[in-house]
């Protein structure tokens, strides 16, 4: 089955982006000259994890505000943690940014790809006496910094000789020391009321072979050290950056001036934060590590390639960003229901139609000839032909919905019931006949009369049928996996219940257990051909993803989002 083709950014469906503080700011500074016009922004990741939904606002943000203005926009991996970083993460991340829709400039960087000339301008703070080689343990350099009420109190190594530093500095380098023995100190402020001022470290020992550079080095440098560093290096002009960083913005504005080098404007918006998920990377770590999801592309994980695995499109994705806007004054919290809405919305467009019958319950028509087999020539999308049309077999027996039938029907029940005549659509009326049980007195199969008159699910006398309901055939049905997901957590903010009880305890223990519902479901031949990835509406049931779980002889999808159903509103009143 051919897929819609999936468009860059810059095609003609995207939101227009408004004038938000972000390009608020940048065309000022654009009319005032200042970095000669240039715009160059960077989307800068640690590779030490899969990227997720909030991830993709940053990405939306970074590659949409140098594509609006004509600019730049990097992809520089921060990856000075060389225990926790992984080439795996390295392309899961490349992979992302490009199903998303974007291109960075030129090859990747890497804050690796500077680490002699971080390590140049740390020996420089040491001789200018802006920095020293520390003694103290990680415990009592916490202790030491104070806290919001409390000024920090100085190390007793915290005027030693630059030169006697720059000795230490250069044997830890050379590897004389283990792990945490010594580290390197910016000298700031100990009493500063910004915490993150008083004496950072810049550099730790860490005997661990990096991804890039192998054994090359014992000593990395901190990541509040470096992304500032790098940002100048590469010209940024302006580095957007969470509000989280907001604090981080004096330590990178001194580390430039005392360094005396170009010199980036950082601005910081509102991370995103999505109701009934997690985006803490630690967290997420943690779900994946003690397997209660199946991986990092889990459906029910908000990680960029868990969603691309669900089935959601990299349009509907950046239409969500696009929706949540950009806020400067406080992180946001977005109901999940939103980015199902933009799904939704771009699945209804682009994606073919196929029946498919979770629950199957037997119907016979006693009428129809046991060996006749008919096969209708059906859209694949009702409202664009271009998607072409696919075989679907009709046969004497058939499946459909358990939900689709009632035996003691409510009032405006408009499905199948004994007596009732309803529409298989795009086929015939069928009559409901004679209920048929197992001594459990569970419904088992319906014998049902039919309509030769109504084929192609029309009657001539112009009789009217107010209900419609999809079915397989059961000679030609195919047996499919099909996985329903729910929420991966039930609370709003996962582990917020209310409850007094209930503080203090892992957020684990609030995993919604019936987030993975597994069922066998049939559907119509056509859709065994699908290959992985292929996005597909069950008719009347929701949007679903083909698995690479899958093979031909047992598909298995994922539920995408579900339909807007409804009666099932309804009969929730009744």
């Amino acid at each position: 089955m051919s897929q819609q083709p999936e468009t860059p950014c810059a095609a003609a469906q995207e939101r227009p982006q408004g004038q938000d503080f972000l390009r608020a700011r940048i065309a000022q500074d654009n009319e005032s000259g200042r970095f000669g016009g240039r715009v160059h922004t960077r989307f800068p990741p640690e590779p030490n994890g899969y990227l997720h939904i909030g991830h993709a606002k940053s990405i939306c943000i970074n590659f949409g505000l140098a594509r609006d203005f004509g600019g730049k926009c990097n992809l520089r991996f921060d990856d000075t943690n060389p225990v926790k970083e992984d080439v795996e993460y390295v392309d899961s991340i490349q992979q992302d940014v490009r199903w998303l829709g974007f291109e960075w400039e030129g090859e990747p960087h890497y804050a690796s790809d500077y680490f002699d000339r971080l390590y140049a301008y740390a020996e420089k703070l040491i001789m200018d006496g802006k920095a020293y080689v520390d003694e103290l343990s990680a415990e009592e350099i916490r202790e030491y910094r104070g806290t919001l009420t409390r000024p920090g109190t100085p190390s007793p190594w915290r005027e030693r000789p630059a030169s006697e530093s720059l000795d230490l500095f250069r044997r830890m380098k050379a590897g004389e020391f283990p792990d945490g023995k010594l580290v390197l100190r910016a000298k700031i402020d100990m009493a500063s009321p910004n915490v993150i001022m008083r004496d950072p470290t810049l550099y730790r020992i860490r005997h661990a072979d990096h991804h890039r550079t192998g054994d090359k080095w014992c000593i990395y440098p901190m990541y509040d050290f470096t992304h500032c560093i790098s940002d100048s290096i590469e010209g940024i002009t302006h580095s957007i950056c969470t509000l989280e960083f907001d604090n981080n913005r004096e330590l990178y504005d001194w580390m430039l001036d005392a360094l005396d080098i170009y010199h980036p404007q950082q601005i910081e918006f509102a991370r995103l934060n999505l109701t009934h998920t997690l985006l803490s990377k630690r967290k997420l770590i943690q779900l994946v590590r003690e397997g209660h999801v199946r991986g990092w592309d889990d459906p029910r994980m908000p990680t960029i390639s868990g969603l691309r695995r669900r089935g959601c499109t990299p349009e509907a994705i950046r239409d969500f960003c696009s929706r949540i806007g950009v806020a400067r004054t406080a992180d946001s919290t977005v109901d999940y229901s939103l980015l199902e809405f933009c799904v939704r919305e771009h699945l209804n467009a682009v994606t073919p139609r196929c029946m498919a019958v979770l629950d199957p319950i037997r119907v016979v028509i006693e009428d129809y000839p046991e060996d006749k087999v008919e096969v209708f020539d059906l859209p694949l999308h009702p409202e664009d032909a271009s998607h072409g049309s696919r075989p679907v077999p009709f046969c004497r027996e058939l499946w459909i919905e358990r939900d689709d039938f009632r035996e003691n029907p409510p009032k405006k029940y408009y499905r199948l019931a004994p007596g009732a005549e309803v529409r298989l659509r795009y086929a015939y009326y069928i009559t409901c006949r004679e209920v048929i049980k197992d001594e459990a007195g569970n419904v088992v199969e319906l014998r049902c009369s039919h309509d030769p008159a109504s084929r192609g699910g029309s009657s001539p006398d112009g009789r009217r049928v107010k209900g419609t309901i999809h079915w397989v055939s059961a000679r030609h049905a195919r047996p499919t996996e099909v996985r329903l997901y729910d929420h991966l957590f039930l609370q709003d903010v996962p582990g917020v219940t209310g409850n007094p009880d209930d503080e203090g305890r892992p957020f684990t223990d609030f995993i919604n257990p019936d987030s993975l519902k597994i069922v066998t479901a049939m559907a119509e031949p056509y859709l065994a051909d699908l290959p992985a990835g292929g996005r597909v509406q069950f008719e009347r049931l929701g949007y679903f993803c083909s698995d690479p779980d899958g093979t031909p002889e047992k598909p298995v999808f994922n539920r995408t989002v579900t339909l807007k159903d409804s009666w099932a509103k309804l009969e929730r009143k009744l």
